[in-house]
């Protein structure tokens, strides 16, 4: 039983790695492979051999922007932006120019409605009542597409859209179009297939990592006591030193997270609720910034669908939230053993897709690789909170 057993709320059980069938979006992609290791020790001292078997297999699949289009032949097609999500409006993309995707149109103009071949809706402007959905009957083979970043906690009214959508997508790795909220490029690619994918290598002098003065950091905005991250929190800065930031904390000095990661040892990326495949920004916020990040949130097993295991320490990892604290005060104390938690970035960079211009121009390439083929989403609730 690890830590997280013990101050997680009442009635909250923890969440098992997701093991539905990978259906499409990256997770369609012939030429990659997924990395799940399966009886691999899930202790922080991985072997260096262990890790080297990592990088001869795809860490998690890249996104087809590496690769030449394939769908150049097919004719092009329409993708209607139902709502600017959260209302922000935002000048939609050039899907070729910036992410090599052709055949796309996006538009805004509801107008056009009717010649659509698909529309994408924001679940959180359906939900509180900002939009309603299309008017039906819908134009023949139009497809519609669910889109959500939040967690299932944060979603509500999923119980009034089954059979409503055509596709979903999100982070999930079982959704129709998989787009998550950063993943690893093996450095192995040539400078130009990494340049195409906007990824930043994850190189820099290791001496600096390993010798950085400040501690632990967490940067949080939306706090909540029922939240099982701040009853961690709470357990956790009884045995160590913890400096908060946010709107909960002290303003951020830098004005962004990353800059300010880069001055601790070790970040945590506690997420503000536990589900499947539900890793946000926090993760990869530290991992660009060369902070170990300690993680709550999924299982152990489902972060390692997109990091290898030293590359973050999870709170179930230790039987109690003062032992956690007792290892990384031994790390700080000894470079050689922080140095596991380090030394697999010579291999890999990072991609955060930009909310919300590549979210568009990926459904719309979906839509291309689906035409003439429909399904429906029969119950929306039941696979989102799966």
């Amino acid at each position: 039983m690890g830590i997280g057993d013990l101050w997680r709320p009442e009635g909250r059980p923890s969440i098992a790695a997701h093991g539905a069938d990978r259906r499409s979006g990256l997770f369609r992609r012939k030429n990659h492979c997924v990395c799940v290791l399966t009886g691999v020790c899930s202790s922080v001292c991985v072997a260096t051999v262990v890790f080297l078997l990592l990088v001869g297999v795809c860490l998690l699949y890249l996104p087809d922007a590496l690769a030449p289009d394939p769908l150049v032949s097919l004719s092009p097609v329409t993708l209607l932006i139902w709502t600017h999500p959260f209302g922000q409006y935002r000048e939609l993309p050039d899907c070729l120019e910036l992410f090599q995707i052709d055949g796309c149109t996006l538009t805004d103009d509801e107008l056009r409605y009717p010649q659509a071949d698909a529309v994408i809706i924001h679940h959180r402007e359906i939900a509180t009542g900002y939009a309603d959905l299309p008017p039906e009957p819908r134009p023949p083979a139009q497809k519609w597409i669910w889109m959500n970043f939040e967690s299932p906690t944060h979603t509500r009214g999923l119980w009034r859209l089954g059979g409503v959508f055509n596709l979903t997508m999100s982070y999930r790795t079982d959704s129709d179009i998989f787009l998550p909220y950063g993943y690893l490029v093996p450095l192995a690619r040539t400078e130009r297939a990494l340049q195409k994918s906007f990824a930043l290598p994850l190189r820099g002098s290791y001496s600096s990592k390993l010798l950085r003065s400040r501690f632990v950091a967490w940067v949080i905005s939306n706090w909540s006591e029922s939240q099982a991250r701040v009853t961690f929190y709470y357990q956790l800065r009884q045995y160590i030193q913890i400096d908060v930031f946010g709107r909960a904390g002290s303003p951020l000095p830098t004005g962004s997270v990353v800059p300010l990661a880069k001055r601790y040892l070790f970040y945590l990326a506690l997420e503000n609720s536990q589900h499947t495949d539900y890793i946000t920004e926090k993760l990869w916020n530290a991992v660009l910034a060369g902070a170990v990040p300690v993680v709550l949130g999924p299982s152990r097993q489902n972060y390692e669908r997109f990091l290898p295991p030293e590359a973050f320490i999870h709170v179930d990892d230790f039987p109690s939230v003062e032992e956690l604290a007792q290892y990384l005060l031994m790390l700080r104390r000894s470079p050689a053993q922080m140095r596991r938690h380090l030394d697999w970035r010579r291999g890999y960079g990072v991609r955060q897709p930009t909310f919300f211009n590549e979210h568009f121009c990926t459904a719309c390439r979906a839509v291309r690789k689906t035409r003439g083929r429909t399904n429906v989403v029969t119950d929306l609730t039941r696979w989102f909170h799966s």
